[in-house]
C-alpha cells in the first residue's frame, strides 16, 4: 500500500476512536501485524506483485473511501 492509502487508514481510525489493537482484534490478527501494515514496513500488506503490475500498466491507483453506514453505525447489508 501507498503513504496515502496509509494516511486514510490512519485518519479513519482516529475518526471513529479506534486504535490499532481495537483494529487487529476487529480483523483478527496480530497488532504487530497492523503496526508492520500502517507503518509501511517489510510484510506489512503489500498489494499482491501481479496486481501491482496490472494497476501500474493500466495507470490505475488504489484509493480508499468510506463505506455508507447507516445512522445507526450499522454496516450496509449487516443484520
Amino acid at each position: 500500500m501507498n503513504d496515502e492509502i496509509r494516511a486514510a487508514v490512519n485518519a479513519r481510525l482516529k475518526e471513529k476512536g479506534m486504535s490499532r489493537a481495537d483494529l487487529a482484534r476487529a480483523v483478527g490478527k496480530h497488532p504487530n501485524h497492523i503496526t508492520r501494515a500502517l507503518n509501511g514496513l517489510p510484510d506489512g500488506g503489500k498489494v499482491p506483485p501481479l496486481w501491482a503490475a496490472i494497476l501500474e500498466a493500466l495507470d490505475l491507483r488504489l484509493t480508499v473511501a468510506p463505506g455508507a453506514a447507516k445512522e445507526s453505525g450499522e454496516e450496509e447489508g449487516a443484520g
